[in-house]
């Protein structure tokens, strides 16, 4: 089990990314969150075995189709089993 904190830069918000990002999430089994960040960002925490994160990280690059996706910054952390679901959460 790893643990991933990503930051997705782009146009990467009012493109259904977060809504796409939850569905790809749950099909390869990973748990966790994503949500808009105010400078333009999407933010995601995610939870999963090494080699369904590393297909959800080759997805997150392309994101969906009206995304334009520029940077993406992955931080591994300590994973903490908190998640059962991947859920959308509100911008802050």
């Amino acid at each position: 089990m790893k643990r991933f904190h990503i930051f997705v830069s782009g146009r990467v918000q009012g493109v259904f990314f977060r809504a796409n990002t939850v569905e790809v999430a749950r099909k390869l089994g990973i748990v966790g969150w994503v949500r808009n960040l105010r400078d333009g960002r999407v933010e995601i925490v995610a939870e999963g075995s090494e080699e369904k994160l590393k297909e959800f990280v080759e997805w997150l690059k392309k994101g969906p189709i009206l995304a334009k996706v520029v940077d993406i910054v992955i931080e591994e952390e300590t994973p903490t089993g908190e998640f059962s679901d991947f859920e959308k959460r509100e911008t802050i």
